[in-house]
């Protein structure tokens, strides 16, 4: 998810959207736990859009 995606995201959806990666998130590390996945880059990926979730909703409130 690109930044100009996340600025145009309500308080509301920046949640929602929060609970869906991290949950994408939490299952991409317990498999990668049990067999390495395929592209492990996604992991870091995954950090960051959650970490670029936090700092928009933190803006936003």
């Amino acid at each position: 998810m690109k930044n100009a995606d996340i600025k145009n995201l309500s308080a509301g959806d920046l949640q929602a959207k929060l609970a869906e990666v991290k949950a994408e998130y939490t299952k991409l590390t317990l498999a990668h736990r049990i067999s390495p996945v395929e592209n492990p880059i996604q992991i870091r990926d995954l950090r960051k859009t959650i970490a670029r979730l936090h700092t928009e909703l933190t803006n936003k409130q």
